[in-house]
């Protein structure tokens, strides 16, 4: 079977014997060795020292004193946020757990832990696909992507990639010193999935480099409603059957759910009735119905009723998915 993300943390992670991801010390290490906490030249002995011990034991207790006793200011900010979230990790049976409890009241972490778990958390759910277009479009549930339209389609690439390509030429350092040097960068495109190309996506699935196609009946929407569907599934054991449409053409719309902040607004406005200008409507990137398949499931008053979700992108052309909305936001029955 085709491995991919390795960058996921997934390959560190233990299944527990409910089929979810119980986290392990390896999984933890891998955030003791990110750069933002791995020493520098300049680090205390006292730093230094916490480091190596956490490498070696990542469950070992910190107090608050061992922090207090590193000489640099941002070094113990880093460590507060890490040592919580392993904390909280550790509190939990498994990172879906501790995923959800993160908007249930629980820490606050920074938005990049929170995409890191989405990203595990979706490589498991993927594991075993055989479908290229599934796990790229999955991407867009833990990185920020831009949008462009080309000749009436509508692509998706990642957000920092281009950023990088735009700054770099995809050159790396390189790259940086000849646009510092004004020397022409090559241009570089960025590959376009199809069906007839798509196996590529297995050996660069960590580069994110691969644009996709969501344009209404292509495959890259397909699957996006596919992995949206996965999701809800695994985190709530709810069956849903969601589908792509061109328009809300509902007189008894009754609930909706914006797949991202500009989504929600948007939705709220057009739903209570407000006049939406012409360039704020244009942001709206795709509409889907879904239909949740036990309608015991769902709160009485909208039983039986399609649930509408919707994606947008800000002023600048990007799109920033939030999937916790599909995970709180739903009208079930006995959530608030």
């Amino acid at each position: 079977m085709p491995d991919f993300w390795l960058s996921s943390g997934y390959h560190l992670l233990a299944r527990n014997a409910e089929g979810r991801l119980a986290v392990t010390g390896d999984f933890l290490r891998a955030y003791f060795a990110r750069p933002e906490i791995c020493p520098v030249e300049e680090s205390c002995a006292n730093e230094t020292g916490l480091h190596e011990a956490l490498l070696h034991d990542p469950l070992l207790p910190v107090t608050e004193a061992q922090i207090a006793a590193m000489a640099d200011p941002d070094a113990r900010e880093n460590y507060h946020h890490v040592l919580a979230f392993r904390d909280h990790l550790l509190a939990h049976r498994s990172i879906e757990e501790a995923y959800l409890s993160l908007f249930q009241g629980g820490i606050g972490v920074p938005p990049l832990f929170v995409e890191q778990l989405a990203h595990a958390i979706l490589r498991g759910i993927l594991d075993g696909c055989e479908d290229p277009f599934h796990p790229r479009a999955a991407e867009l549930l833990f990185r920020s992507q831009r949008l462009t339209r080309q000749d009436g389609a509508i692509m998706l690439a990642d957000e920092d990639t281009v950023g990088m390509y735009a700054e770099t030429g995809g050159l790396g350092a390189l790259g940086q010193l000849l646009q510092r040097a004004d020397t022409p960068a090559r241009t570089v495109e960025l590959d376009v999935l199809t069906e007839e190309n798509a196996a590529l996506y297995w050996a660069r699935s960590d580069r994110f480099d691969t644009v996709l196609d969501i344009s209404f009946t292509r495959p890259g929407l397909d699957a996006l409603c596919r992995v949206l569907e996965s999701w809800i599934a695994h985190m709530l054991g709810v069956e849903a059957r969601i589908q792509p449409v061109q328009r809300i053409s509902d007189e008894r719309w009754a609930w909706h759910v914006g797949l991202d902040g500009v989504a929600t607004a948007l939705l709220n406005d057009l739903y209570n009735g407000l006049e939406v200008e012409e360039a704020r409507l244009g942001r709206l990137v795709t509409l889907f119905r879904m239909e949740i398949a036990d309608p015991s499931l769902v709160r009485p008053a909208i039983a039986g009723r399609p649930v509408y979700l919707g994606m947008a992108v800000d002023g600048n052309g990007a799109l920033r998915l939030k999937p916790q909305n599909l995970l709180f936001n739903l009208p079930l029955a006995g959530s608030s």
